[in-house]
């Protein structure tokens, strides 16, 4: 079982490409899916439960598109994830009988959702480390 699944992961994909382009400039869904490489039908699913949550609007007509709904600085990767996933679990409500290991499990699941307390801007940080890499593999 994964934490996070393709539509999470998807759906984090595309909406990180959103955040790379002008914020007032619609973008096509056939030009996000030729971008991350995803479905547009696969996409079309993922914007549907994003629009309904207000993170992304839709702009109609020949230059329509999508354009996120809020700054980059305000979408939070576990908000995301959360209308995505429905929610971050690491056990399905598998009853455990053991008191300390419930509380171990809870705090691990608690410092994962921590872990993607970050915003889409945020992720712009690890760009210097894909640059280090790639430094470092020549």
């Amino acid at each position: 079982m994964s934490l996070i699944s393709s539509k999470g992961i998807y759906g984090l994909e595309a909406l990180y490409t959103l955040s790379k382009y002008n914020p007032k400039q619609p973008i096509s869904i056939k030009d996000i899916s030729s971008k991350t490489n995803i479905s547009q039908k696969y996409l079309e699913q993922i914007f549907n439960k994003l629009l309904h949550s207000n993170i992304i609007k839709s702009i109609r007509g020949p230059k329509g598109g999508y354009i996120l709904n809020k700054s980059p600085k305000d979408i939070l990767v576990k908000d995301i994830l959360n209308i995505l996933e429905d929610d971050i679990k690491i056990i399905n409500n598998t009853k455990i009988n053991d008191p300390i290991l419930d509380i171990f499990l809870n705090k691990i699941s608690i410092d994962i959702k921590n872990l993607f307390n970050i915003n889409l801007d945020e992720i712009n940080k690890y760009s210097e480390k894909y640059n280090q890499n790639l430094h470092y593999n020549i």
